[in-house]
């Protein structure tokens, strides 16, 4: 199997692709950007083997993708191209028989940087926080402007959801646009060299900030147009890197923003003015999903648009009509007994705070369930999001968390949630670790009483949202 990849963008359709994960956020759009080309894509996924939701993959199939059992039977040709995440160890059978056979291997920012560079306009959305919203949001103004993307995104995009595209996580366009987000986690966002940057937020998540700092740094450079918060300390720390430099953000020397004291906040909703502060003029927005984070990711793709050719007044018209991500503050429904139940995907510190700052604007106890995305991360953010899960929460709220998901693998599972539950206790906190998944469902809806909303929260596991339904079918 060989790493190098020798394979150039005007030759992605006419290869045979095999991708280990392929029911993953980061390998699904891929795969599907790649059928919408012309290629022939098949793939495996533990979690089809394992029996979990096998909508997605019977969806997978109906459109023309063959699937197999995750054990090297997909693999029959060194003439495959397969795609791995860097975390697929190596006795994954995929693997296994790829490298027998001589395979080339590509890795998921490989295949995604190729097709992004070969595309005439490339936005990419990087930051720690607020990228998969600000790409769909990117997106949409683009599609409602006709500009026809390619959109590249890790979430759901309800906007672009139909009966026959349940998991519409990708779209496929004839334009020159080509909007994705870019990871900085595994160091991959040095492969992209966009027309357009955008750069959320900068924080502590996967890497050390020194790190961070380098990799952002470095991604504004290589862009023809920066988008920077202004808002955030660290990424204007970075503007100096930029050939050309567009903000965003609440505060005054934000070149795009909002007129002061014209934010007007609704449980499900937010609403305010958006001043261009190089012309003066204002428009009035108003957005369909809350919170200000969200208002800040509006900010962000309001710049990015602008950026890419689109006049503001038009951009802010046609995001009006944008209606969210799945699992971003996804409210799920609310109970006869008026108990409301949100499904979201905050997993770092600064998203998980977003997430209970937009609960904790209304009234109402706030019954927050977090099951952590690894016992890596867990480790490496387990003190900040303690103490965000501390602070963020009233006395009459409480947190519960379960076991972090876990697939399998050699990872280190020593330390767990029960550490987190105690620093949240040490705080001032109020939680609860109950190991099983399972059982902290029978607790919430134990505790649930009229007026409270259970907030779902963690990642990398598409049954969460099959859990949060569950929770409110119960109550």
């Amino acid at each position: 199997m060989t790493d190098a990849p020798p394979i150039s963008a005007d030759d992605l359709a006419t290869r045979d692709w095999f991708f280990c994960g392929i029911g993953g956020s980061g390998m699904l759009p891929l795969a599907l950007i790649l059928h919408g080309m012309g290629a022939r894509v098949a793939g495996s996924d533990r979690s089809r083997d394992q029996g979990r939701t096998p909508e997605k993959f019977a969806w997978l199939e109906s459109l023309g993708f063959q699937m197999f059992a995750q054990d090297g039977s997909g693999i029959a040709s060194a003439d495959q191209v397969l795609v791995a995440s860097a975390a697929v160890e190596d006795t994954v059978p995929e693997m296994v028989r790829a490298r027998e056979l001589g395979c080339t291997r590509m890795s998921r920012a490989q295949l995604l940087s190729t097709l992004f560079n070969a595309a005439p306009q490339g936005i990419a959305v990087g930051g720690t926080s607020g990228k998969s919203t600000v790409t769909g949001m990117i997106g949409w103004i683009l599609t409602e402007a006709g500009r026809d993307p390619t959109i590249m995104n890790g979430a759901v995009m309800k906007n672009f959801v139909a009966d026959d595209a349940p998991f519409a996580s990708a779209r496929v366009g004839a334009g020159d646009a080509f909007v994705s987000e870019v990871d900085e986690s595994d160091g991959s966002i040095a492969l992209y060299n966009p027309a357009v940057a955008v750069l959320n937020n900068v924080s502590l998540d996967h890497k050390s900030l020194e790190e961070l700092r380098e990799l952002f740094g470095d991604f504004l450079a290589r862009a023809g147009s920066a988008v920077v918060n202004a808002d955030d300390a660290e990424s204007v720390g970075l503007i100096g890197r930029a050939q050309s430099v567009l903000t965003f953000g609440f505060g005054a020397t934000a070149q795009i923003s909002v007129e002061e004291g014209s934010i007007n906040e609704g449980p499900t909703t937010i609403a305010a003015r958006v001043i261009d502060r190089r012309s003066g003029e204002t428009h009035s927005l108003a957005l369909g999903v809350p919170g200000r984070h969200n208002l800040t990711n509006a900010l962000a793709a309001l710049a990015a648009a602008n950026a890419a050719g689109v006049e503001l007044g038009d951009a802010v018209r046609h995001l009006g009509g944008f209606i969210g991500l799945a699992r971003r503050f996804d409210i799920v429904g609310t109970s006869a007994s008026g108990v409301m139940v949100i499904d979201d995907f905050g997993h770092n510190p600064e998203k998980v705070a977003a997430t209970l700052a937009t609960l904790k604007t209304h009234p109402g106890r706030v019954i927050a369930f977090f099951q952590p995305h690894g016992y890596g991360p867990l480790r490496q953010m387990g003190h900040e999001l303690a103490e965000v899960m501390a602070t963020r929460l009233g006395p009459d709220d409480i947190a519960i968390l379960c076991d972090p998901v876990y697939f399998g693998g050699t990872v280190d599972r020593s330390v767990g949630s029960e550490r987190i539950v105690s620093l949240i206790n040490g705080h001032g906190g109020k939680a609860e670790h109950i190991p099983a998944r399972a059982d902290c469902a029978d607790r919430i809806v134990a505790l649930a009483r009229p007026g409270d909303r259970v907030v779902v929260m963690g990642a990398r596991d598409d049954t969460l949202a099959l859990f949060a339904r569950d929770i409110l079918k119960r109550l």
